[in-house]
């Protein structure tokens, strides 16, 4: 009988801790001692965790720092939307339905990704932080002045470039639905998304990441990492191997869109901006650059009160003016910060504390 190497012995260990990790919080929420907002918080958690995985996949094991990681994350979310609702009479069945429109998110954040790799993977260091960017911004000025329906005659959809245009000019049958308004989002969503389902999630990314980064592709794409020059003086296709990473993180971002997308009624185009890239990017970096249960473990710990300070968001909040009696200025005090460099063909990272305020 083959011995299992110590690789492997260390991934099913990890594995195994995951899946004990799920049934506890499952047992948890059986009984009853799990507070209704952190089982709210399950979903995001498990969408944050993919996030940051395949973002390390980039960051840490290409070596590439993209900024755009959100963009793929709302490609992947609106479109399994939109799937979900095309397909709500040919798929009764919930599950089943979100597992459709996951692997259609997966679809279109892949697509994402070659289309912004295949020129944008030429480009190194800063510029191609710069570029992806971009990207994530006007993939979600897109979406804004997107307007999509579907009735009996199949799927509806405008440009609201102008800004004139609204549902009622998709021409759609009285019978029909309204997926995406625009600026508005997709609102009326059936809720599909379960814990269960990102538990699977994250465990066919960990499976796909791990055995990428251990096979000859992820040799390959690390040697690329190290010394682009070395690894393309003996062979190594250095855009192949960089697409394939690129790739796949953004279809794995793709379709954890679609399952964070399906885990609310209403979702708007502004929650994937840049502030969500970079806290995806803070979780890689807090568990360490190429280390993806590192990843796993800082997206778990951060991401819910993370998820938690951010739910004041989705309402209007009223804002006091400096005038408003009762108002006071905000407290400012250091707080340390990261700071990213490139070093050698790798990213790394060190502290950085902003300067204190002038005494008044």
């Amino acid at each position: 009988m083959k011995k299992l190497n110590k690789n492997s012995l260390d991934g099913f260990i990890n594995y195994g801790i995951v899946i004990v990790a799920f049934a506890v919080i499952q047992t948890a929420v059986g009984m009853g001692k799990m507070s209704n907002i952190l089982q709210s918080l399950l979903v995001p958690a498990c969408c944050y965790i993919v996030m940051a995985v395949s973002l390390n996949l980039t960051v840490g094991i290409l070596g590439e720092l993209s900024l755009g990681h959100a963009g793929f994350m709302s490609l992947g979310a609106f479109a399994g939307i939109t799937a979900s609702v095309l397909l709500q009479s040919a798929i009764p069945v919930g599950p089943l339905r979100l597992a459709v429109s996951m692997l259609v998110g997966a679809a279109f954040g892949a697509l994402g990704g070659v289309i912004v790799g295949v020129p944008v993977l030429r480009l190194q260091g800063d510029y191609l932080a710069i570029v992806t960017l971009a990207f994530g911004e006007i993939i979600k000025e897109l979406i804004n002045c997107l307007l999509v329906g579907c009735d009996e005659n199949g799927l509806h959809i405008a440009f609201n470039i102008s800004g004139t245009l609204t549902i009622d000019d998709l021409g759609m049958t009285p019978g029909g639905t309204a997926i995406i308004k625009g600026a508005q989002g997709a609102t009326g969503t059936e809720k599909l998304a379960s814990f269960g389902a990102g538990f699977i999630l994250v465990m066919l990314t960990l499976v796909i990441v791990l055995n990428l980064v251990r096979s000859r592709a992820g040799r390959a794409v690390m040697a690329i990492r190290d010394n682009r020059i070395a690894a393309e003086s003996i062979g190594v296709n250095v855009t192949k191997y960089k697409m394939i990473a690129f790739i796949t993180s953004a279809a794995l971002a793709g379709a954890a869109g679609a399952l964070y997308g399906l885990n609310y009624s209403s979702l708007a185009a502004s929650k994937f901006d840049f502030n969500t890239s970079i806290l995806v990017l803070v979780y890689v970096v807090l568990g360490g650059l190429g280390n993806i249960w590192g990843s796993v473990i800082a997206a778990a710990v951060l991401g819910g009160p993370a998820a938690v300070l951010r739910l004041p968001d989705a309402g209007v909040r009223h804002r006091a003016h400096p005038g408003d009696a009762g108002h006071q200025q905000p407290h400012h005090q250091n707080l340390p910060g990261l700071e990213i460099q490139r070093k050698g063909g790798r990213l790394t990272c060190s502290r950085n504390s902003f300067p204190s305020p002038p005494a008044a």
